[in-house]
């Protein structure tokens, strides 16, 4: 067993204590931002065993025996709270509560085993209710979803029919047709701003059939077919519209853009993947 600090990505100590294969085993403290202890005690493959937590006046929050107890759980570089709740062998387990980035509650019910599992709602950044009914190994299963107005605008029965998904900035990101709880038949992307980026088809949650993918400022920049989540078969345009490769059963040239429609990666796919010679994949920082 070793000894061990986490350092977060601001260069500021978040965890210090003992680590076995990779995970935190032992005794070990987590901070708070301002390095005010949050957590101490022992871990337990990686979860929070047994230990005491604080909050910001140093006060004893909560308590953890042998993975049991109610606990919180904090974003390691801002210290908001994402979620507060009942913990069994270390797992979200009971009731709890998640919260968005800026501490509006996102959702409240029922976890088993870290998942939402049993009745629960969802809410908008605003407050209004999203989405009431049960979930089933932390996806919607059953009930109505509402929009901002109050009034129902899907239903899911036992994880079928249409539906939307939220980042946790509230900012919509997916609306579709769902089987078993996964993304399956027709289905739109968004990007964070609620640009268009992907249109077309899903099976067990991935990209598959035919499809188009779109720049951020609207322009198409790939339709054709999907395999798996990946590229498959089709044409690549640039922002003028004109071809600017193709593919074939995931093989050929291709380029992929991020969000602000900045160049990721320009290179050769086999199979639907990164394969061979490759260029402009490092992203210049400011």
């Amino acid at each position: 067993m070793e000894k061990e600090k986490n350092i977060s990505e601001t260069n500021k100590l978040i965890f210090e204590g003992e680590y076995l294969n990779g995970k935190r085993n032992g005794k070990g403290k987590e901070f708070y931002k301002d390095g005010r202890l949050m957590f101490e005690g022992e871990y337990l493959n990686g979860k929070r065993w047994n230990g005491k937590g604080y909050n910001k006046n140093g006060i004893i929050d909560f308590k953890i025996k042998e993975g049991n107890g109610k606990g919180k759980e904090y974003n390691y570089y801002d210290d908001v709270l994402k979620f507060e709740g009942e913990y069994a062998n270390g797992e979200r387990n009971g009731i709890g509560k998640e919260y968005y980035y800026d501490d509006e509650l996102k959702f409240e019910g029922e976890y088993v085993n870290g998942e939402r599992n049993g009745k629960g709602k969802e809410y908008y950044k605003e407050g209004e209710l999203e989405f009431e009914g049960e979930y089933l190994n932390g996806k919607r299963w059953s009930g109505k979803g509402y929009n901002k107005n109050g009034i129902i605008d899907y239903k899911i029965k036992e994880g079928n029919g249409k539906g939307k998904e939220y980042n946790n900035n509230g900012d919509l990101i997916f609306e579709g047709e769902y089987l078993k709880g996964e993304r399956n038949g027709k289905g739109i992307e968004y990007n964070y701003e609620g640009e268009l980026v992907f249109k077309g088809e899903y099976l067990k949650g991935e990209r598959n059939g035919k499809g188009k993918e779109y720049y951020y400022n609207g322009e198409l920049e790939f339709e054709g077919e999907y395999l798996n989540g990946k590229r498959w078969s089709g044409k690549g345009y640039n922002m003028n519209g004109i071809i600017d490769f193709k593919m074939k059963e995931g093989n050929g040239k291709g380029k992929e853009y991020n969000y602000d429609g900045k160049l990721e990666f320009e290179g050769e796919y086999l199979n639907g993947e990164r394969n061979g010679n490759e260029k402009n994949i490092i992203m210049m920082v400011n």
